[in-house]
């Protein structure tokens, strides 16, 4: 499939998950998984169905493994579910594409605001039309860093900033709103919440690493620590000082 026709489906399906989640805001937790909200079970029924029909093997958050297909889509339907269900407008659609072990495609798409990040394998990123680029910050001094969990430690960043979705923080880094996002004491992602993001951070000039040297381009339920950052030179700095 051309990438600009996965691009295509994967807006499709953000646009199908905008419709469902709405109804559902606000209902609080389903009882049926730890963590997981009405609206995340309403938003993963309306991307699955464009996602399978589309012929994609989709790796779910909230559903696991359904449909077949050569490509798979690493989704999160509600990445952020918390700010969503209580109306704090910073909360995404996140749908990564793998081709075997490439990393091919991504979009993230704030449903709150409308805004959408993308990316395809050597074609750059992107926000709603407009190529992007990281900020170029290379030193720790001065730096605007956020953070998934609370660093227990100060290592001389300028001001940290904890939003509740992984995908848009990625992101962020990605159009130089930020300068770094990373992992802090023993918190950790799935390959849903980081991986459309990290490859929007990567085509936007992003330094993206695992403070354990695993593999993060993963199409399974494993966790990770990743690390992304404006400039190699702020995320080896980052790197070396371990999680905070």
């Amino acid at each position: 499939m051309e990438l600009n026709r996965i691009l295509e489906h994967l807006h499709a399906c953000a646009d199908a998950v905008q419709g469902a989640y709405a109804v559902e805001q606000g209902r609080g937790y389903s009882g049926q998984r730890a963590t997981q909200y009405h609206l995340d079970l309403a938003a993963d029924a309306a991307a699955l169905q464009v996602l399978t029909s589309a012929g994609f093997r989709v790796l779910s958050e909230e559903s696991g493994l359904s449909g077949s297909g050569q490509l798979t889509a690493v989704l999160d339907p509600i990445d952020g579910s918390t700010n969503c269900d209580r109306s704090i407008p910073f909360f995404a659609t996140s749908i990564a594409v793998l081709d075997g072990d490439l990393l091919v495609a991504g979009l993230v798409v704030n449903q709150s605001s409308g805004v959408r990040y993308w990316a395809t394998r050597g074609g750059g990123a992107w926000r709603d039309g407009e190529r992007i680029n990281t900020s170029g910050h290379s030193e720790v001094a001065g730096a605007l860093v956020s953070f998934s969990g609370l660093p227990e430690r100060n290592i001389g960043w300028g001001q940290i900033r904890a939003l509740g979705a992984a995908s848009l923080e990625f992101c962020l880094v990605a159009d130089g709103s930020l300068d770094l996002y990373t992992v802090a004491q023993r918190s950790t992602l799935n390959p849903w919440d980081y991986l459309a993001g990290m490859l929007i951070a990567q085509e936007a000039g992003a330094f993206v690493g695992d403070y354990n040297g695993e593999d993060l381009i993963v199409d399974q339920a494993v966790l990770r620590r990743p690390l992304v950052a404006a400039t190699r030179e702020l995320g080896l700095s980052f790197m070396s000082h371990g999680p905070l």
